[in-house]
């Protein structure tokens, strides 16, 4: 049982080392995520759209 105090007592005494971010950070970091997502998005609906183009075109399909 002394144990099981012991190891509670260093999971709090670590959890109060724990630097945590700020309202604006997580905004911010939030905002940054949800920007990337929109590029990635963009970046992939060309390439699919290059590709299919490319794949068309040697195939000879659509025409």
């Amino acid at each position: 049982m002394g144990k099981l105090f012991q190891f509670f007592q260093d999971v709090r005494s670590e959890g109060a080392k724990v630097t945590w971010p700020t309202r604006k950070e997580t905004a911010i970091t939030t905002a940054m995520v949800f920007v990337m997502v929109v590029v990635a998005s963009i970046f992939f609906l060309l390439a699919d759209m290059v590709i299919r183009w490319g794949v068309t075109l040697i195939l000879g399909i659509g025409r």
